[in-house]
């Protein structure tokens, strides 16, 4: 029942922005709405609680080779834009927070915890290899995530903007960022 709100709320969304959500037009009972998410701010919530699950459950089963800055450039590709493409409306709730104010709950904030630790992990492999110099790792991660927010908004919002390739563009921007952060500031 939980995917099937969240499937048709994000129907919903994608369909006509957040104002189109109601709890009675999430594709079953209102009741079924209340019992699940306990109210329409609780299934937005949702939405972006499975962003991260997702997100987390992706890069859990991304494989780790020897070299640690491919994985990361594959990584944003094949998670962090797979969720976004796939998923433009639940996108723009977690990461443009299109709804101003919302509350995403304990555990929206667990999952995106655990999903960010896994990335932690692959970061701390680069910097092991001497991937970033003179930075932290959560300086390094904090760029990372801000330029793929940054591309991900881009492509949704006008795909020509990467141009005719745009896997290509996230492939390029990502492994440029991550030769940067091999050399000290």
């Amino acid at each position: 029942m939980r995917e099937a709100l969240l499937d048709a709320a994000e129907a919903l969304i994608a369909e006509g922005g957040p104002d189109a959500l109601s709890v009675d037009a999430a594709g079953t009972t209102t009741r079924a709405v209340y019992s699940v998410f306990g109210s329409k701010e609780g299934l937005l919530a949702g939405l972006a609680q499975r962003v991260f699950e997702m997100l987390g459950e992706s890069l859990a089963r991304r494989p780790v080779t020897d070299d640690p800055g491919q994985d990361l450039v594959d990584a944003s590709v094949d998670v962090f834009r797979a969720m976004a493409v796939d998923n433009p409306a639940a996108y723009r709730i977690t990461f443009l927070r299109i709804v101003p104010d919302l509350d995403l709950g304990q555990d929206t904030f667990d999952a995106s915890q655990h999903s960010l630790g896994l990335l932690r992990q692959r970061f701390e492999r680069l910097a092991a290899a001497g991937g970033v110099a003179g930075r932290t790792v959560e300086d390094a991660m904090g760029q990372f995530n801000a330029l793929c927010e940054g591309l991900a908004s881009v492509e949704l919002r006008n795909p020509r903007a990467l141009g005719a390739d745009p896997e290509g563009a996230w492939r390029g921007a990502i492994a440029t960022l991550l030769s940067g952060l091999a050399v000290a500031p």
